[in-house]
C-alpha cells in the first residue's frame, strides 16, 4: 500500500513538473507569427520532446521549417507526425508542400488530393489546386493542369500570375480562344504585365487578333 502511495505521489509530481515546463515554455505559434522561425523551431522541438504526440507543436514546426525553405527537414518531421495522426489536415498539407518543393510530384499530388478531401474549404485550398496544376504541367498533363488551375481560380481569382499560367496551359492544348481570355483577364488586372502581353500576342497571331 505504501509503495502504491509513493508511486502515485511520484506520478503527480511528474505531471506537475511537466505542466510547469509547458507553462513556462515560449509560445511557439507566436514566435512563428512574429517571423522568429529558428526560435519557433527550437520551441516546438522542446515541446515534442516533452509530448511526442503534440500535433500542434508538429504543425508549427512544419510551418517554421517551410518558411525557411528547410524542406527536407519539414518532410522528415512531417512524415513522423503523419505516423501519429494520419488525417490531421495541417500535417497532410505540410508534407504535401515539402514534397512539392522537392519535386516529389506523385507523392505531393497524392497528399494534395487528400487535403482537398479532408479540408475542402481549407484556407490553403486555392494554392493547393494551383500547385496541383503545376505538378500536372511538370508531368506534361496539360488538360488536367487546366482543370486544376481553373479550380484554383474558382476559389480565388485575384492572382494575376495564375491567370497567366492558365493561358500558358491552354496554349499547350491548342485552346487558343480560352487562352486569350485568360491572358485578357490578367491584363485587366495589370495592363503592363509582360508575360500576359507576350502570351496574348502569341495567341492573337494564331486566332487572328
Amino acid at each position: 500500500m505504501k509503495r502504491k502511495r509513493i508511486a502515485g505521489i511520484a506520478a503527480l509530481f511528474f505531471v506537475g513538473v511537466t505542466a510547469l515546463l509547458v507553462a513556462q515554455a515560449p509560445d511557439a505559434l507566436q514566435l512563428y507569427r512574429n517571423g522568429r522561425y529558428n526560435a519557433a523551431v527550437q520551441a516546438t522541438l522542446d515541446e515534442i520532446e516533452q509530448m511526442p504526440r503534440n500535433m500542434n507543436a508538429y504543425s508549427v514546426l512544419g510551418w517554421s521549417l517551410l518558411a525557411q525553405n528547410r524542406n527536407e527537414e519539414a518532410l522528415e518531421y512531417g512524415t513522423r507526425a503523419l505516423a501519429v495522426a494520419r488525417f490531421d489536415h495541417r500535417i497532410v498539407h505540410i508534407v504535401a508542400e515539402a514534397n512539392f518543393r522537392l519535386n516529389n510530384n506523385e507523392r505531393a499530388l497524392d497528399l494534395y488530393q487528400q487535403y482537398t478531401a479532408i479540408r475542402p474549404q481549407g484556407v490553403h485550398i486555392p494554392q493547393v489546386y494551383f500547385n496541383m496544376g503545376e505538378i500536372f504541367i511538370r508531368m506534361g498533363e496539360f488538360n488536367r493542369a487546366d482543370i486544376a488551375i481553373t479550380t484554383a481560380l474558382h476559389h480565388g481569382d485575384e492572382n494575376i500570375n495564375w491567370w497567366v499560367r492558365l493561358g500558358y496551359v491552354r496554349e499547350q492544348i491548342n485552346d487558343h480562344q480560352y487562352a486569350e481570355q485568360a491572358y485578357r483577364q490578367a491584363l485587366e488586372m495589370n495592363p503592363n504585365h509582360t508575360a500576359a502581353l507576350q502570351g496574348l500576342s502569341r495567341v492573337e497571331a494564331v486566332v487572328g487578333g
